[in-house]
C-alpha cells in the first residue's frame, strides 16, 4: 500500500482482503457466468461493518472514513470488483439518508440498512438523461400528505432485488433546484421493473428500469426539504466516485497479480515470460500506473473528509484517472495472458468487462473534465 497507513487503516485494509479471498473471489466466476446476485454474501460483509461504512454508529453504522472505504473497495475489489461496487452503491444510499435525513428518518431505515437486511438502490439517471441529471423528468407531486411519482429510472443497479430506493424526482420548476429525494419502499403500489439487462459485464449484480407508475409515498418519505435533492445527489456521488474508483483500482491490482503469476508460469522461446525485457517494460508500467493512482485516489479521500475547497476537483480526478488506468491495466494483463487471457477461466476478461463500466458510471469520464475544467476556471469569467 502507498503512503503512510497507520495500524487501525492497514487492519481494516486487510479484514477486507481476507473476506474477498474467502468469501469473494472463490465465486466470481459463477456468479458471472450463473448472472446471481449473491445477496447472503452481502449480509456477511455487512456483519463485519461494511454495510454503512461511514455511517453514524449510533444507528449501526461504522463510523469511519473516506479513506477507510477507499482501502476497504480496493480490498474487496480484489476479489470481485461488482460485488464490491454494489457495496458502494448500497453505502452511498445509506450515507444520503446518514447525512441528509430526519432523526426519524435515520432511526427508522439505518438501523436495517447498515446490516443489509434492507438493501438499497440509487435512482437518479433516466432514459433519456443520463450526464445531464438536472433535467431529469420523473415527477413527484404533493397530494396531501403523500406525493404521488411518475416516471422511469434506467440502469438501476439492485433494481428488483433492493428493498429501498433513494428517488431523484421532480417536485418544482425546470432545472436542478426543482429536484428532491424521496425513500421509495419496493412495495409501494404502482412501483415496477424491467427485464434484467444483458449486460457486457457487472453480471452479478442486476440492472433494471425502475418505473413509477402514480408511486404513492408519504410526506415523511421527502428526504431533507423540497429542492435540494440535486444537492443531495451530487454531494453522494463526490463520495461515490471514490469508491469506484477504489474498486478499479482493486480489480486492476487483480488483474496485474494475475498477469504476474502467468509470466512466472509460462514459457515461450525457451525463457519465462518476465525474463523478456519488452515485457518486463510493461509490467515497469503497469505498477506504476497502480501506484500512482493508489496515491492520488487516497490524496483525494483525505481531502473529501477534510471537507478542503478543492475536494470535488479532486474527487473527479481521481474518479477519472484512476477508472482509466485500472482499465488499462486490466486490458494489458489481458494481452499479457496471450490466447488464454480471452478465456474466461483464467479471470482477466471478467475483470477487462467488469472495470470498462467504471469509466461511465457515477458520471462518465467525460463529466470529470467538464467538473475539473470547471473548478479550475471558477470565477474567472466575472
Amino acid at each position: 500500500m502507498s503512503g503512510e497507513l497507520s495500524e487501525e487503516q492497514s487492519s481494516i485494509f486487510a479484514m477486507a482482503a481476507d473476506f474477498a479471498a474467502q468469501e469473494l473471489a472463490p465465486h466470481a466466476l459463477e456468479w458471472d457466468e450463473q448472472k446471481h446476485f449473491p445477496v447472503n454474501v452481502l449480509r456477511k460483509a455487512a456483519a463485519l461493518g461494511m454495510g454503512g461504512i461511514y455511517i453514524r454508529d449510533d444507528v449501526g453504522g461504522s463510523g469511519l472514513t473516506r479513506m477507510d472505504a477507499a482501502l476497504i473497495f480496493e480490498a474487496l475489489s480484489q476479489g470481485c470488483p461488482v460485488i464490491a461496487s454494489f457495496l458502494s452503491i448500497h453505502n452511498m444510499c445509506a450515507w444520503v439518508i446518514d447525512a441528509y435525513g430526519s432523526e426519524a428518518q435515520r432511526q427508522k431505515w439505518l438501523p436495517q440498512l447498515t446490516p443489509m437486511e434492507l438493501i438499497a438502490s440509487y435512482c437518479l439517471t433516466e432514459p433519456s438523461c443520463g450526464s445531464d441529471a438536472a433535467n431529469l423528468s420523473t415527477k413527484a407531486v404533493r397530494d396531501g400528505d403523500d406525493y404521488l411519482i411518475t416516471g422511469q429510472k434506467q440502469f438501476i443497479s439492485g433494481a428488483g432485488a433492493s428493498d429501498i430506493y433513494i428517488v431523484m424526482a421532480r417536485t418544482g420548476a425546470a432545472g436542478a433546484k426543482g429536484i428532491s429525494a424521496f425513500i421509495v419502499p419496493k412495495d409501494a403500489e404502482g412501483l415496477s421493473f424491467g427485464a434484467n439487462e444483458k449486460k457486457m459485464g457487472w453480471n452479478a449484480q442486476p440492472t433494471r428500469t425502475v418505473m413509477f407508475d402514480n408511486v404513492r409515498v408519504p410526506v415523511e418519505n421527502l428526504i431533507g426539504q423540497e429542492g435540494i435533492g440535486f444537492k443531495i445527489a451530487m454531494s453522494a456521488l463526490d463520495g461515490g466516485r471514490l469508491n469506484i474508483a477504489a474498486c478499479s483500482l482493486g480489480g486492476a491490482q487483480a488483474a496485474f497479480d494475475k498477469a504476474l503469476a502467468y509470466m512466472d508460469e509460462r514459457k515461450a522461446f525457451g525463457s519465462k515470460l518476465h525474463q523478456f525485457q519488452a515485457l518486463q517494460f510493461r509490467l515497469a508500467d503497469m505498477a506504476t500506473e497502480l501506484e500512482v493512482a493508489r496515491t492520488f485516489l487516497h490524496r483525494a479521500a483525505r481531502a473529501l473528509d477534510r471537507h478542503d475547497a478543492d475536494a470535488v476537483k479532486l474527487c473527479a480526478m481521481a474518479k477519472r484517472f484512476v477508472t482509466d488506468a485500472g482499465f488499462n491495466v486490466a486490458n494489458q494483463a489481458l494481452q499479457l495472458h496471450g490466447g488464454y487471457g480471452y478465456l474466461s477461466e483464467y479471470g482477466a476478461e471478467k475483470l477487462v468487462r467488469d472495470l470498462r463500466v467504471h469509466q461511465i458510471l457515477e458520471g462518465t469520464n467525460e463529466i470529470m473534465r467538464v467538473i475539473i475544467a470547471r473548478e479550475l476556471l471558477s470565477g474567472r469569467d466575472k
